[in-house]
């Protein structure tokens, strides 16, 4: 057999992969689709419930039992992912309205998860059942095969209401995601009926219907004149703030009091909020906090934090909605699957996608339902008939020898072969033509069925079956009874289903918080040789002067209002403001800097650390590997942003030494051959701070700057290198940019 090889390149084939892999997570997986506001495993796993017969007035089903079932019939994606949309179905905290109802553990709204699925029940909720999974029987959307072909699924539930406006939708995809909030049902159902009432309705009138957001942990929505351009293009921010009341408490103080919190803090992010509260206390950015507890329970949300008697009530509040989670933001983005393809659709796109859906399906369900009818009518009509000529019905079925005989006579006429009484009544058999369809039914009809109740019964089905054809008639051909109809369904879920708002739309002025400024106090700053640092008073340093300056790499005093500035050989200025570092005993270990600043101690060595209050006095010369000098005034280093840069470097080039200047007069260079060069500090110029300054000094090919010395004259000033002495005033002073002398130790 002759081979067939197709070359392509490499490229195109990744290319195509990729697409038709992130296509599948788009359509199959990630986003839900427009119509009924469902991911595909959301859809099948209700769908399955309703196959299984786990309705909302039936016993409740082992979680365990939804799942396998699911995922052997249609989503054969793990149990992991079934599992976890049906217990966000059940919750109450994320979805505007439930769609399953859960029996045992599913989760709380502090981020404690589900019980494992064999120990968890559920069963539908009525709204699912009558809301989106009613008339799936009536063949009123497409089946299509499940993935081994071995089951039929429907592309998309009969929803009768816009599910993905009501309980929203998240999720991530291959380079686009979904965000879509809830909204009150009552409200959703008032605005889809305001367009199927009119088409040309404006989103700013529908939002006379849908106010905004309604999040099921409440809170109030702060940016209301943001809304309307939200709803018309789909994407946007919505501020969120919960909900405070203000408490007295025993012995004069107050009680802030959060009844609400904002929907992104469900979960997890509660736990973070109360650390971020008790943080504040700890940094001292507020002093005002005297205890916090969470007493949250199922009947809501409850944290109190206790103030001190004179803490101001109101200005803690607005700190917490500046400093923490309190106040938070919503991404809206409200991408779906609208005819086979993502797309960012505003209120009244999603609106009129819902409509058009929701009329198609009644289209189907009157045709079926019109066709069921006339079915019936036709069947009804030859029963009346057959009532009429009893006798001579029961003549032909006596005189015939078999049941295809009779039927012959009753459609066709055909009397050859049947026994009858007399001519006429052979006649009268001859002109009966019923229909195929009515001969059955006569056939199959019981005796009982000629009570005089059970034909006046027959009548008035009859009359009933005529009716509802021209009621099926009249929906189908009018616009505006379809749309009566519809509108009719929508009441019946809003009186059943719908209930009051939660969340708060307003105009909200942004929270203004004075933070108090602590009153100033002398402080001594203190890191070891490993990057730990804290502060002390000075009275502790002095009780412990000898230790402190064994022990510390670097130590100075500041004020408690300052900044620790930080250089390091890359060039970068670091600060911190002294209020972020530990306060307290002198053999408290301290904190890492790292933790509390921007620099890396795996990508930078610190040069010098010292206090803002200092630079301003003085200035600052920097001395790099390869000799580059200058002089900055300390003051421009008096900066707002954690991180700055300190000074320009060239290339493969560091800084080795940063010093604040006071009452030096000369500079010593010593590189790593033995080189030394002295001379003046006056012959370094004083430059801006993105400056690269000027060479200080020769070196050789493989030389760099090792050390940097400063000494005052006519002061002797020792140092001891490899282990001998040396008199940096003993050596000759010299010019900037010359070599130096090679000194033997």
């Amino acid at each position: 057999m002759d081979e067939n090889i197709i070359k392509t390149e490499y490229s195109e084939i990744m290319q195509k992969s990729y697409i038709d892999y992130a296509m599948s997570v788009i359509v199959a997986r990630a986003l839900p689709d427009v119509r009924d506001g469902l991911k595909p495993v959301q859809r099948r796993t209700l769908y399955d419930m309703h196959e299984l017969g786990i309705r909302y007035d039936r016993p409740y089903r082992k979680s365990a039992r939804i799942v396998g079932d699911t995922m052997g019939k249609y989503h054969p994606h793990g149990d992991a992912s079934i599992y976890d949309a049906l217990v966000v179905m059940t919750q109450d905290f994320k979805k505007g309205l439930p769609l399953v109802d859960g029996h045992g553990n599913f989760g709380n709204i502090e981020g404690d998860g589900a019980a494992a699925m064999r120990y968890t029940e559920a069963r539908l909720q009525k709204v699912t059942q009558e809301g989106l999974l009613a008339d799936l029987d009536k063949d009123v959307v497409d089946f299509v095969p499940n993935f081994d072909e071995t089951e039929k699924e429907p592309s998309v539930l009969p929803a009768k209401f816009p599910n993905l406006l009501v309980n929203g939708s998240e999720g991530i995809a291959v380079g686009m995601a979904t965000s879509i909030p809830p909204h009150n049902l009552g409200e959703v159902i008032e605005a889809t009926k305001a367009y199927m009432k009119n088409e040309q309705i404006s989103t700013k009138e529908l939002m006379r219907y849908v106010k905004g957001p309604d999040f099921p942990t409440g809170g109030i929505v702060t940016n209301k004149d943001e809304l309307l351009a939200i709803y018309r293009t789909g994407m946007g921010k919505i501020k969120i703030r919960g909900k405070v009341e203000i408490e007295k408490a025993r012995g004069g103080r107050t009680n802030v009091v959060i009844t609400e919190i904002p929907y992104p803090m469900i979960g997890a992010n509660i736990s973070k909020f109360l650390s971020d509260i008790a943080a504040l206390s700890e940094n001292k950015k507020t002093m005002d906090i005297v205890d916090i507890s969470n007493q949250s329970s199922k009947e809501g949300i409850r944290i109190v934090i206790e103030l001190k008697k004179d803490a101001d009530a109101d200005n803690f509040v607005n700190m917490l909605y500046k400093k923490t989670r309190l106040e938070d933001t919503f991404g809206v983005n409200m991408l779906a699957i609208c005819e086979g393809k993502p797309e960012t659709m505003g209120l009244k796109q999603i609106i009129r996608q819902n409509v058009d859906f929701q009329l198609q399906v009644a289209t189907r369900k009157y045709n079926n339902l019109l066709e069921k009818e006339r079915e019936k009518r036709e069947i009804q009509e030859g029963l009346i008939k057959a009532c009429n000529v009893i006798d001579l019905i029961i003549e032909i079925l006596r005189g015939s020898k078999d049941r295809t005989m009779a039927k012959k006579c009753l459609v066709e006429g055909i009397t050859e072969g049947i026994r009858f009484k007399s001519k006429e009544s052979r006649i009268m058999a001859s002109q009966l033509m019923f229909s195929e369809r009515q001969a059955n039914a006569i056939l199959d009809m019981r005796l009982y069925k000629l009570i005089g109740l059970e034909i006046e019964a027959l009548i008035k089905d009859h009359e009933d079956t005529v009716a509802n054809i021209y009621r099926y008639e009249d929906i189908l051909s009018r616009r505006d009874s379809m749309i009566q109809v519809l509108i009719n369904d929508l009441d019946t879920l809003k009186k059943e289903f719908s209930r009051k708002r939660k969340t708060l739309i307003d105009n909200c002025e942004e929270a203004v918080y004075e933070e108090k400024k602590p009153e100033e106090m002398e402080l001594v700053f203190l890191m070891d040789r490993f990057g730990y640092t804290k502060t002390i008073d000075p009275a502790t340093l002095e009780r412990n002067k000898e230790a402190a300056y064994q022990e510390s790499r670097f130590i100075f005093n500041c004020k408690n209002t300052g900044k620790i500035c930080i250089f390091t050989n890359t060039g970068q200025l670091h600060t911190i403001k002294v209020t972020d570092i530990p306060y307290g005993k002198f053999r408290d270990k301290g904190i890492p800097i790292d933790n509390i600043s921007n620099f890396s101690s795996a990508k930078e060595e610190i040069v010098l650390v010292t206090s803002q209050t200092e630079l301003n006095l003085y200035r600052v010369v920097f001395a790099t590997r390869q000799a580059m000098l200058k002089i900055v005034d300390g003051g421009e280093f008096d900066v707002s942003k954690r991180t700055v840069s300190a000074t320009k470097l060239s290339e493969d080039d560091e800084l080795v030494s940063v010093y604040v200047l006071k009452d030096k007069t000369n500079i010593i260079l010593r590189t790593k051959e033995g080189f030394f060069l002295r001379f003046p500090l006056a012959e370094i110029p004083e430059k801006k701070k993105g400056a690269v300054g000027v060479r200080g000094m020769k070196l050789g090919a493989k030389d760099w700057v090792e050390e940097v010395y400063y000494t005052l004259n006519s002061v002797d000033s020792p140092v001891f290198i490899q282990d001998k002495e040396l008199n940096l005033n003993s050596l000759k002073l010299g010019k900037r940019d010359t070599k130096g002398s090679k000194i033997k130790l």
